[in-house]
């Protein structure tokens, strides 16, 4: 059996679902190319060195530069904040390695294109992809398939919502309220997610969008010191005086889009959305039925047939775990509900079945495709700061 040798550029949360993900994966698919975990970069040599001895990864190293010339490496994973996306992946391809990267697919326009083009120069064979997880969600890929039957008929309208609450003011600074590091805020960290889910069950492309708000409700949040986390003294128990940073992010997002084949939608994401943990919405209505998606029930999808009879509409449930539901055969019997890595660990299986020459069971994103993403979020922070209408193409 072939193998490739995976690297983990990053040892924080994203790395620890990313390095399970690889593990898991040949024991759930049948893979004709096995991926090994064979190095891991963290921010500094103990971190690197403590999830090696953890998660059972070959080596650590000392830095990304140095695991990217790594003969025992294959595909780069790059799971970094937003701003270190482009230097890595590019520097990766040069070195004729496979890009896995973190979503979005950069924090500037400029990186995420520079990163496409070097996708499309990288040597014959090199192949890029992007972690847009919730494609591999069965309830997704099920209404994907929906609609690419024609089961909806002609799509009409999308109301898309990402609502999480955990950008609370007691919520300390980090990286994801820097706009030179994160880029934006909940509009690349969700609405990212939402924007590839609308292209990737209708099939349809966003051409353009108006009437944008984004909204900042926190100014500044309390710098919390490693000595501090020690002493288990969060945002709210620092002492009086201590450090605050400027946050330059927005906390909330909001958007409306028009998609080439007439379809018009509307895209909501918040950090502050008090009550919803990481409730990722979508619906969808067409001439002939609706689907309901939320990922907090996320084996799960609301149905409307409206070509039933009237007496016997409604919306039905269709708790997708059965066999003949995308992904489910490769996991547990009917009614055993999966849960949100095993996402990435269906992700990691298409990605090991593209590098054996094989087809992915759903299509997957490269840095082409999440560019097209990347231009809907840039043409919608255009449009909320000069409250103009934006076509995606002209970005």
């Amino acid at each position: 059996m072939r193998e490739v040798g995976i690297g983990l550029v990053g040892a924080g949360f994203m790395g620890r679902v990313h390095a399970n993900a690889w593990r898991q994966s040949p024991l759930f698919f049948n893979l004709k190319c096995r991926p090994t975990l064979a190095a891991v970069a963290g921010g500094h040599a103990s971190e690197s060195s403590e999830f090696a001895a953890k998660w059972g990864v070959l080596k650590p190293s000392q830095s990304w530069e140095r695991l990217i010339k790594d003969p025992q490496v294959g595909l780069v994973d790059v799971c970094v904040p937003n701003y270190l996306h482009a230097e890595i992946s590019i520097a990766a391809l040069k070195a004729g390695k496979h890009v896995a990267c973190e979503k979005p697919l950069a924090n500037t326009i400029t990186d995420a294109r520079d990163m496409a083009l070097a996708a499309l120069g990288a040597k014959k064979g090199v192949r890029t992809f992007v972690w847009f997880n919730y494609r591999r969600c069965a309830a997704v890929s099920l209404m994907r398939e929906l609609i690419q039957q024609g089961r909806l008929g002609r799509i009409r309208h999308i109301r898309a919502q990402y609502l999480q609450d955990w950008g609370r003011a007691s919520t300390p600074h980090s990286w994801r309220f820097d706009s030179k590091l994160a880029g934006s805020g909940a509009h690349g960290d969700l609405n990212a997610h939402l924007i590839d889910m609308a292209r990737f069950v209708t099939g349809d492309e966003i051409v353009e969008v108006c009437g944008a708000m984004e909204a900042q409700f926190i100014q500044e949040r309390a710098v919390v010191t490693a000595s501090s986390k020690r002493l288990g003294l969060g945002a709210q128990k620092s002492k009086r005086g201590a450090k605050r940073q400027a946050c330059t992010v927005d906390d909330a997002f909001l958007f409306l889009a028009r998609m080439h084949n007439g379809t018009v939608a509307s895209f909501e994401a918040s950090r502050m959305a008090t009550g919803n943990k990481n409730a990722n919405h979508m619906e969808v209505n067409g001439e002939f039925g609706s689907v309901k998606f939320d990922f907090e029930r996320m084996n799960e999808l609301q149905w409307w047939d409206d070509t039933l009879p009237a007496r016997e509409q409604g919306w039905s449930r269709i708790l997708c775990t059965d066999p003949s539901h995308p992904y489910i055969d490769h996991y547990w019997p009917p009614g055993h509900v999966l849960g949100y890595e095993h996402g990435f660990i269906s992700m990691a299986a298409d990605i090991c079945a593209v590098l054996a020459g094989g087809e992915p069971e759903q299509p997957l994103a490269d840095f082409v495709d999440a560019y097209r993403t990347q231009q809907v979020l840039e043409a919608a922070m255009i449009s909320a700061r000069e409250r103009c209408w934006m076509r995606t193409d002209a970005i």
